[in-house]
């Protein structure tokens, strides 16, 4: 059992890296999106394939507030309640199973 539960914390922690690079890369998106970037630079062209997907489907549901988008920080929202939610939720299991 302990195999199980060293895996679940593992697991736990590669969530959360995960998740907080995911964070600084909307950052990132977020900032650049302020100048008129160049859209054949590769770094804009990844951070652009990285979060369009999920930039998108909150614009669906979020207006524009005064040209004000939003979506980046709903993201970061999101990302932060999962990042709480399902690394600690691992983490306890761990526990628990030792």
């Amino acid at each position: 059992m302990f195999m199980l539960a060293n895996f679940l914390m593992a697991l736990a922690k590669l969530a959360d890296f995960v998740l907080t690079v995911y964070i600084w890369i909307v950052i990132a998106r977020a900032l650049i999106s302020w100048v008129n970037p160049d859209p054949y630079n590769p770094i804009v062209r990844f951070l652009r394939q990285v979060t369009d997907p999920l930039l998108m489907k909150i614009r669906r549901f979020v207006p524009l507030m005064g040209g004000l988008d939003l979506s980046p920080m709903i993201l970061i929202l999101l990302i932060v309640f999962l990042q709480t939610f399902l690394v600690s939720t691992l983490q306890q299991f761990a526990v628990a199973i030792q």
